[in-house]
């Protein structure tokens, strides 16, 4: 296929040092920079209510691991967070540090010299002697990983490089394992590192060969076995290594088979298993502890066609799982010994999942709460007496009051009849007469759910008198995994469809108005961002399009890349089949820009990011740019010295939220 933009991909990617490229991603910033200059003041505005809501020495409950409760807080008014231990037997150490607290990583300092910065494991051994840690200070996701000796308070000289998740520490700590990525930035590899021995000595413990199969580790929550888990989108496979036996061969718990997906932990006597062997929806299985096969399985928890079993955490006396019930999440606690029941909760409408709970052998339940109107909660829920305390509340210094909003849950029909749920939120004082403005969000890829959550940047927008809403698209598995399903491969279209019929649905609901409608999406929410304003352009006032994965055809066809091989099950391999070939480019944004008219459009992208590689972004800009017949701003900013999520430190990521918002309000012409 013809492609005049392809020399805008640098054939030295991941190294991008090609002058022309780099000067054009550089002539585009100074466009972006010029033509919102005269927003600057009204980006200082919502940047500056955006600070305002953050709690400047925000931090983490404690939790307890082992002989020690560990924490994270910001330092007041930092962009990055100190890490701090004190020991377990302290009486008042759950409650916050004590006067024995120790810094064990203090992230100020890792990130002083370097544009971006992002820790990525935190992994204390099992006695408490060691930390082993990862850093990414470009954005490449490829993270460097040291070991600390706490008790010396150094490093030690073992230095691991272009690894990625955290490390799974032998039962005597003596070793560690982890994961390293090749150079597409594929997880490939499971090696065994013992310290003080060469890194180049490390044993290759399991190795992908499938390119198109992502390895990842992890420990059991009894701690006795590393899980090594390897898959695709939608097929996967779980091998075991005891960690009191570091260098045994890993045994495979069920051999791989085309569209089997199951996920292991071990609970001391037995295995829990989720297994998606007799419904999409998935069930829970347990096995003996000394045969996790499939043979020996027996069903704990059916899914059913309403009942869609998410995941599972594993304590040594109980089981907690979470589900979503037609469409709402649920808590159920399967205990030995005692009637299945389900954690009751304040809200009708909410989301909920697990937070941190490293210890095994515990009677209670840390828990992470949220709904559009109620702040991020963490709770504890204390299975003796099924009492859910609140432990933290998030903090908003320059004031929320809960009362002055107000959230809905609504079903918009779609073209082809499908009721598509959408969460709202707005004042209880904005109106609903069409005249309001709308922020409407959407992702619709990957089976992953866009749950109803609380935002306190949004609240800059409500209080400007918008409806904030999002559209819970196929694609995603709100509604379970079928609607996952039916929003990928030949159904794709079915996500596009869905988000713009939601914007029809609320216009005749007059909770909008068409070019008063302001959409947003990343990554491939991004890809939703481009495909709707090819679709329907005269809906849409303004759109923001972070990181989007717009070059669908072209990625899809170059198996060289990272995320290719690795995606065909989700969008289809154009290579191999015709049909998917026809099917993608049929709406692939990319591809399927025409000359006409365009709403305003900001594009974001990240030099080093490899997920949604920089020239995609890049590409579709410099074709709209000839292709656009109107007089409406077309932006593209690039962080040249960042990744897919955009700047790392909190208050530098605020003020890209800060520019979207000016970018939209200028847009839709409000002061």
């Amino acid at each position: 296929m013809e492609d005049p933009w392809h020399w805008l991909r640098d054939d030295s990617y991941p190294t991008v040092d090609d002058e022309d490229i780099l000067g054009y991603l550089e002539a585009e910033n100074r466009y972006f920079e010029a033509a919102m200059a005269p927003q600057e003041p009204l980006v200082e505005t919502i940047f500056g209510e955006l600070r305002a809501r953050q709690q400047e020495d925000e931090a983490s409950v404690p939790s307890k691991d082992g002989d020690w409760f560990y924490q994270w807080r910001y330092p007041e008014g930092g962009q990055y967070r100190l890490w701090s231990r004190w020991p377990a037997g302290d009486p008042n150490g759950r409650e916050g540090p004590t006067p024995a607290a120790q810094v064990v990583l203090d992230e100020p300092a890792l990130s002083a010299d370097v544009e971006y910065f992002r820790l990525g494991a935190f992994a204390p051994d099992n006695r408490g002697r060691h930390l082993a840690y990862s850093t990414d200070t470009n954005g490449s996701e490829r993270y460097r990983l040291v070991v600390r000796d706490l008790d010396a308070g150094a490093l030690l000289p073992d230095a691991i490089e272009n690894t990625i998740g955290a490390p799974v520490w032998a039962a005597d700590d003596s070793a560690f394992f982890y994961t390293v990525v090749d150079e597409n930035w594929r997880p490939w590899q499971v090696r065994l590192h013992r310290l003080g021995e060469p890194v180049a000595d490390d044993a290759v413990v399991y190795e992908e060969s499938d390119p198109g199969f992502f390895v990842g580790i992890g420990a059991s929550a009894s701690r006795r076995y590393l899980v090594i888990d390897t898959s695709d989108h939608v097929t996967s496979e779980t091998w075991l290594v005891p960690t009191g036996e570091p260098e045994a061969t890993p045994r495979v718990v069920v051999p791989r088979r085309q569209g089997h997906e199951y996920l292991v932990d071990h609970q001391g006597d037995r295995f829990v298993i989720r297994t998606n062997d007799e419904h999409p929806n998935t069930r829970l299985v347990a096995a003996p502890g000394d045969n996790p096969g499939e043979q020996a399985w027996e069903s704990l928890l059916d899914g059913n066609d309403d009942l869609y079993i998410l995941g599972f955490a594993v304590f040594e006396d109980f089981v907690a799982v979470r589900e979503r019930l037609a469409g709402l999440d649920q808590l159920r606690v399967l205990e030995r010994g005692s009637e299945a029941r389900h954690i009751e909760f304040p809200e009708a409408a909410y989301s909920v999942y697990f937070d941190d709970n490293p210890e095994f052998d515990t009677r209670t339940l840390r828990l992470a709460y949220t709904s559009m109107v109620t702040p991020n909660t963490v709770f504890d829920f204390h299975l003796g007496d099924d009492i859910l305390e609140e432990r933290k509340v998030q903090k908003i210094p320059s004031g929320y009051d809960k009362s002055q909003y107000v959230t809905e849950r609504l079903f918009a029909p779609a073209r082809d009849g499908a009721s598509v749920p959408v969460s709202l939120v707005r004042r209880r004082d904005t109106p609903v007469d069409g005249s309001a403005p709308l922020y409407l969000y959407g992702y619709g890829a990957y089976g992953s759910a866009m749950s109803p959550s609380f935002s306190t940047a949004r609240l800059s927008l409500l209080d400007r008198g918008f409806v904030f809403a999002i559209a819970h698209i196929r694609g995603g598995d709100e509604l379970g995994y079928h609607w996952y399903e039916a929003g990928k491969l030949e159904r794709r279209t079915n996500t596009f469809n869905d988000f713009v019929d939601v914007a029809r649905d609320l216009v005749q609901r007059k909770l909008a108005t068409p070019g008063n409608i302001a959409i947003a999406g990343g990554s491939a929410g991004g890809e939703l961002m481009g495909a709707v304003v090819n679709q329907a352009p005269e809906l849409w006032g303004a759109v923001a399009a972070h990181v989007p994965f717009v070059d669908v055809l072209n990625t899809m066809l170059d198996d060289s890349l990272p995320l290719t091989p690795i995606e065909w099950p989700e969008w289809g391999n154009p290579i191999e089949d015709p049909a998917a070939f026809e099917t993608i480019r049929s709406y692939s944004p990319y591809d399927q820009l025409k000359q006409g008219d365009y709403p305003p459009i900001l594009v974001t992208a990240g030099l080093s990011d490899p997920r949604v590689t920089y020239w995609e972004p890049a590409k579709y800009v410099a074709k709209l740019r000839t292709l656009k017949t109107d007089d409406n701003l077309l932006l593209m900013k690039t962080n040249m010295g960042a990744g897919h999520g955009g700047k790392s430190g909190r208050y530098d990521s605020l003020r890209e939220v800060a520019e979207e918002y000016a970018f939209i309000l200028a847009a839709l012409g409000i002061d």
